[in-house]
Protein backbone atom coordinates (compact mmCIF):
# COMPACT_ATOMS: atom_id res chain seq x y z
CA UNK A 1 0.00 0.00 0.00
CA UNK A 2 2.95 2.64 0.50
CA UNK A 3 3.07 4.88 -2.48
CA UNK A 4 5.43 6.94 -0.88
CA UNK A 5 8.61 7.64 1.67
CA UNK A 6 9.28 10.61 3.96
CA UNK A 7 12.48 12.24 3.80
CA UNK A 8 12.88 12.22 0.48
CA UNK A 9 13.41 15.83 -0.20
CA UNK A 10 16.85 18.00 0.27
CA UNK A 11 17.56 17.64 4.33
CA UNK A 12 18.17 21.40 4.44
CA UNK A 13 15.19 22.32 2.22
CA UNK A 14 13.38 20.07 4.41
CA UNK A 15 13.81 21.69 7.49
CA UNK A 16 13.88 24.78 6.71
CA UNK A 17 10.63 24.39 5.46
CA UNK A 18 9.29 22.38 8.54
CA UNK A 19 11.11 24.91 11.15
CA UNK A 20 9.74 27.84 8.84
CA UNK A 21 13.04 29.43 9.03
CA UNK A 22 13.20 29.95 5.40
CA UNK A 23 13.70 33.37 4.55
CA UNK A 24 10.50 34.98 3.08
CA UNK A 25 9.70 34.45 -0.59
CA UNK A 26 11.17 37.11 -3.10
CA UNK A 27 8.91 39.90 -4.25
CA UNK A 28 7.92 37.82 -7.46
CA UNK A 29 5.96 35.22 -5.44
CA UNK A 30 2.41 35.74 -5.42
CA UNK A 31 0.93 37.84 -2.19
CA UNK A 32 -1.78 35.50 -2.17
CA UNK A 33 0.63 32.03 -1.70
CA UNK A 34 1.70 30.83 1.47
CA UNK A 35 3.62 27.80 2.40
CA UNK A 36 0.58 27.17 5.01
CA UNK A 37 -1.73 27.53 2.00
CA UNK A 38 -0.15 25.49 -0.13
CA UNK A 39 0.37 22.62 2.38
CA UNK A 40 -3.55 22.41 3.39
CA UNK A 41 -4.44 22.50 -0.26
CA UNK A 42 -2.23 19.33 -0.65
CA UNK A 43 -3.54 17.65 2.32
CA UNK A 44 -7.07 18.38 1.04
CA UNK A 45 -5.72 17.07 -2.45
CA UNK A 46 -4.55 13.83 -0.75
CA UNK A 47 -7.54 13.28 1.98
CA UNK A 48 -10.31 13.56 -1.17
CA UNK A 49 -8.30 12.02 -3.72
CA UNK A 50 -5.10 9.41 -2.03
CA UNK A 51 -1.75 10.02 -2.44
CA UNK A 52 -1.19 8.87 -5.78
CA UNK A 53 -3.30 12.02 -7.06
CA UNK A 54 -1.43 14.45 -5.29
CA UNK A 55 1.45 16.07 -7.41
CA UNK A 56 2.60 19.83 -7.34
CA UNK A 57 0.20 20.32 -10.34
CA UNK A 58 -2.71 18.85 -8.50
CA UNK A 59 -2.03 21.09 -5.71
CA UNK A 60 -1.66 24.30 -7.87
CA UNK A 61 -5.10 23.35 -9.64
CA UNK A 62 -7.22 23.07 -6.43
CA UNK A 63 -5.11 27.07 -5.21
CA UNK A 64 -6.13 28.16 -9.05
CA UNK A 65 -2.58 29.28 -9.59
CA UNK A 66 0.20 28.25 -12.34
CA UNK A 67 2.00 25.28 -11.24
CA UNK A 68 5.52 26.78 -10.93
CA UNK A 69 4.47 29.37 -8.79
CA UNK A 70 4.26 27.01 -6.05
CA UNK A 71 7.80 26.11 -6.46
CA UNK A 72 8.59 29.76 -5.09
CA UNK A 73 7.65 28.65 -1.77
CA UNK A 74 7.93 24.59 -2.10
CA UNK A 75 10.77 22.95 -3.62
CA UNK A 76 9.04 19.83 -4.85
CA UNK A 77 6.89 17.22 -3.63
CA UNK A 78 9.17 15.26 -1.83
CA UNK A 79 9.85 18.42 0.85
CA UNK A 80 6.03 19.28 0.39
CA UNK A 81 4.97 15.24 1.35
CA UNK A 82 7.15 16.25 4.72
CA UNK A 83 5.44 19.23 5.56
CA UNK A 84 1.93 17.73 4.99
CA UNK A 85 3.26 14.91 7.47
CA UNK A 86 4.12 17.32 10.20
CA UNK A 87 1.16 19.58 9.80
CA UNK A 88 -1.49 16.88 10.27
CA UNK A 89 0.61 15.06 13.65
CA UNK A 90 -0.19 18.71 14.65
CA UNK A 91 -3.68 18.10 14.96
CA UNK A 92 -3.68 15.19 17.47
CA UNK A 93 -4.92 16.56 20.91
CA UNK A 94 -2.35 16.20 24.11
CA UNK A 95 -4.31 17.34 27.13
CA UNK A 96 -2.29 17.82 30.41
CA UNK A 97 -4.25 15.52 32.61
CA UNK A 98 -5.25 11.95 31.49
CA UNK A 99 -7.01 9.53 34.29
CA UNK A 100 -6.04 6.24 34.19
CA UNK A 101 -2.17 6.62 34.91
CA UNK A 102 0.37 5.49 32.29
CA UNK A 103 -2.61 3.20 31.10
CA UNK A 104 -4.85 5.65 30.08
CA UNK A 105 -2.62 8.10 28.54
CA UNK A 106 -0.64 5.48 26.25
CA UNK A 107 -4.87 4.29 25.43
CA UNK A 108 -5.33 8.26 24.85
CA UNK A 109 -2.21 8.38 22.17
CA UNK A 110 -3.34 5.61 20.78
CA UNK A 111 -7.07 6.30 20.60
CA UNK A 112 -5.75 9.76 18.89
CA UNK A 113 -2.86 8.20 16.32
CA UNK A 114 -6.27 6.05 15.33
CA UNK A 115 -8.52 9.01 14.41
CA UNK A 116 -5.62 10.85 12.54
CA UNK A 117 -5.40 7.77 10.35
CA UNK A 118 -9.37 7.80 9.44
CA UNK A 119 -8.89 11.23 8.88
CA UNK A 120 -6.33 11.46 6.70
CA UNK A 121 -6.08 7.49 5.07
CA UNK A 122 -3.33 8.93 2.79
CA UNK A 123 -0.79 8.42 5.91
CA UNK A 124 -1.10 4.62 5.50
CA UNK A 125 0.39 4.87 1.95
CA UNK A 126 3.80 6.96 3.27
CA UNK A 127 6.71 4.98 4.90
CA UNK A 128 8.18 7.29 7.59
CA UNK A 129 10.74 5.00 8.99
CA UNK A 130 12.86 8.40 8.04
CA UNK A 131 10.61 10.89 9.93
CA UNK A 132 9.86 14.18 9.01
CA UNK A 133 11.89 16.25 11.90
CA UNK A 134 9.41 19.15 12.03
CA UNK A 135 8.43 20.43 15.28
CA UNK A 136 4.61 19.06 15.77
CA UNK A 137 6.87 15.65 14.94
CA UNK A 138 9.16 16.01 17.54
CA UNK A 139 6.70 17.54 19.96
CA UNK A 140 4.37 14.62 19.70
CA UNK A 141 7.08 12.48 20.44
CA UNK A 142 8.25 14.60 24.10
CA UNK A 143 4.40 13.90 24.78
CA UNK A 144 4.40 10.64 24.32
CA UNK A 145 7.47 9.91 26.36
CA UNK A 146 5.82 11.78 28.73
CA UNK A 147 3.08 9.29 28.77
CA UNK A 148 5.74 6.53 30.32
CA UNK A 149 8.28 8.64 32.05
CA UNK A 150 9.00 8.15 35.67
CA UNK A 151 7.65 4.42 35.76
CA UNK A 152 10.66 2.47 36.11
CA UNK A 153 11.76 2.08 32.45
CA UNK A 154 14.85 2.93 30.87
CA UNK A 155 15.11 5.45 28.03
CA UNK A 156 15.41 2.38 25.27
CA UNK A 157 12.07 0.75 27.14
CA UNK A 158 10.03 4.06 26.92
CA UNK A 159 11.16 4.35 23.07
CA UNK A 160 10.20 1.04 22.08
CA UNK A 161 7.06 1.25 23.97
CA UNK A 162 6.20 4.31 21.73
CA UNK A 163 7.28 2.51 19.05
CA UNK A 164 5.09 -0.48 20.03
CA UNK A 165 2.24 1.46 20.66
CA UNK A 166 2.45 3.56 16.94
CA UNK A 167 3.16 0.20 15.07
CA UNK A 168 0.48 -1.47 16.64
CA UNK A 169 -2.09 1.80 15.49
CA UNK A 170 -0.66 1.71 12.51
CA UNK A 171 -0.59 -2.03 11.62
CA UNK A 172 -4.70 -2.42 12.85
CA UNK A 173 -5.77 0.55 11.58
CA UNK A 174 -5.64 -0.48 8.10
CA UNK A 175 -8.90 -2.45 8.27
CA UNK A 176 -10.58 0.24 10.09
CA UNK A 177 -9.89 2.07 7.33
CA UNK A 178 -10.83 -0.32 4.25
CA UNK A 179 -13.83 -0.82 5.73
CA UNK A 180 -14.99 2.88 5.31
CA UNK A 181 -13.62 2.97 1.96
CA UNK A 182 -15.72 -0.04 1.16
CA UNK A 183 -18.67 1.40 2.56
CA UNK A 184 -17.88 4.58 0.27
CA UNK A 185 -17.21 2.95 -3.07
CA UNK A 186 -20.09 0.13 -3.05
CA UNK A 187 -22.56 2.24 -1.02
CA UNK A 188 -23.21 -0.91 1.57
CA UNK A 189 -21.97 -0.95 5.07
CA UNK A 190 -20.54 -3.63 6.47
CA UNK A 191 -23.88 -4.62 8.45
CA UNK A 192 -25.84 -4.26 5.05
CA UNK A 193 -23.26 -6.87 3.32
CA UNK A 194 -23.63 -9.09 6.70
CA UNK A 195 -27.05 -9.48 6.29
CA UNK A 196 -27.44 -10.40 2.15
CA UNK A 197 -24.63 -12.72 3.23
CA UNK A 198 -24.95 -14.10 6.56
CA UNK A 199 -28.25 -16.34 5.09
CA UNK A 200 -26.60 -18.30 2.60
CA UNK A 201 -23.27 -18.77 4.78
CA UNK A 202 -25.48 -20.06 7.37
CA UNK A 203 -26.46 -23.12 4.87
CA UNK A 204 -23.79 -23.26 3.31
CA UNK A 205 -21.27 -23.47 6.71
CA UNK A 206 -21.73 -27.40 7.56
CA UNK A 207 -20.72 -27.65 11.04
CA UNK A 208 -19.80 -31.56 11.24
CA UNK A 209 -16.49 -30.29 8.53
CA UNK A 210 -15.98 -26.84 9.92
CA UNK A 211 -16.97 -27.08 13.85
CA UNK A 212 -14.95 -24.32 15.08
CA UNK A 213 -15.10 -22.03 12.11
CA UNK A 214 -19.00 -22.48 12.21
CA UNK A 215 -19.13 -21.48 16.11
CA UNK A 216 -16.93 -18.94 16.39
CA UNK A 217 -17.68 -17.45 13.34
CA UNK A 218 -21.29 -17.26 14.17
CA UNK A 219 -20.94 -16.25 17.37
CA UNK A 220 -18.85 -13.02 15.93
CA UNK A 221 -20.82 -12.46 12.89
CA UNK A 222 -23.90 -12.19 15.22
CA UNK A 223 -22.62 -10.08 18.19
CA UNK A 224 -20.46 -7.76 15.39
CA UNK A 225 -22.95 -7.62 12.37
CA UNK A 226 -20.43 -7.65 10.38
CA UNK A 227 -17.77 -10.35 8.97
CA UNK A 228 -15.17 -8.56 11.33
CA UNK A 229 -15.30 -5.32 13.70
CA UNK A 230 -11.56 -3.70 13.33
CA UNK A 231 -12.12 -0.73 15.82
CA UNK A 232 -13.45 -4.30 18.24
CA UNK A 233 -10.40 -6.06 17.73
CA UNK A 234 -8.28 -2.85 17.83
CA UNK A 235 -9.50 -2.44 21.39
CA UNK A 236 -9.04 -5.62 22.24
CA UNK A 237 -5.64 -6.14 20.89
CA UNK A 238 -4.42 -2.73 22.54
CA UNK A 239 -6.12 -3.88 26.27
CA UNK A 240 -3.63 -7.26 25.64
CA UNK A 241 -0.54 -4.96 24.68
CA UNK A 242 -0.98 -2.60 27.92
CA UNK A 243 -1.03 -5.85 30.17
CA UNK A 244 1.83 -6.86 28.79
CA UNK A 245 3.51 -3.69 29.65
CA UNK A 246 2.06 -3.67 33.01
CA UNK A 247 3.66 -6.91 33.84
CA UNK A 248 6.89 -5.15 32.50
CA UNK A 249 6.26 -2.53 34.61
CA UNK A 250 5.86 -4.24 37.73
CA UNK A 251 9.30 -5.41 37.62
CA UNK A 252 10.38 -2.70 38.67
CA UNK A 253 10.29 -0.41 41.44
CA UNK A 254 7.22 1.16 42.35
CA UNK A 255 7.37 4.39 41.13
CA UNK A 256 6.59 7.64 43.61
CA UNK A 257 3.38 10.04 43.02
CA UNK A 258 5.90 12.97 42.27
CA UNK A 259 7.53 10.82 39.04
CA UNK A 260 4.11 10.85 37.33
CA UNK A 261 3.56 6.63 38.09
CA UNK A 262 0.47 4.78 38.74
Amino acid sequence: MTTEYSGTGDPARSLALLWRTRERASRKGRPDLSVERIVRAAIEVADAEGLTALSMRRVAERLGVGTMSLYTYVPGKGELLDVMLDTVYGETARPDEVPGGWRGRLTQIAHETWALYLRHPWLLQVATTRPPLGPHVIARYEYELRAVDGIGLTDLEMDAIVTLISGYVHGTVRGAVETAQAAARTGMTEQQWWQAHAPYLEKALDPRRFPLAARVGTAAGQEHQAATDPHAAFEFGLARILDGIEVLVATRPHPTAATGGR
